[in-house]
């Protein structure tokens, strides 16, 4: 799974860049940490933030999110630390989509 990289919005702004999506990437996790998907497809596709917290000995759900066809535009998070960080390496969360011909993706921090 590949790391995307964080990019930091300054009060003078950001243009983001934005990266293909690929079946499946990471993002470090934050509570000012963001995920920005547009699909250009004209199919709906949905974004799945894999949970890894519990509470009281029980899974969380994971966080499963449609983004609609053709100019969907979906601001996703704050991607927190307390439900989606790796058990592995604490900091990374997983994330799976659908679809990827003709979606983008952004990982933001604000």
């Amino acid at each position: 799974m590949a790391l995307l990289a964080q990019q930091v919005i300054a009060r003078s702004g950001l243009t983001p860049t934005y990266s293909a999506a690929a079946a499946s990437t990471t993002v470090t996790c934050g509570d000012r940490s963001f995920l920005h998907v547009k699909n250009a497809n004209g199919s709906s596709m949905t974004v799945t933030l894999t949970a890894t917290a519990q509470v009281d000995g029980q899974a969380v759900a994971d966080l499963v999110v449609t983004v609609p066809a053709t100019t969907g535009d979906k601001m996703i998070g704050p991607i927190s630390n307390k439900l989606f960080a790796s058990l592995v390496d604490g900091v990374s969360a997983s994330i799976t989509y659908s679809a990827t011909t003709s979606v983008t993706v952004a990982n933001l921090v604000i």
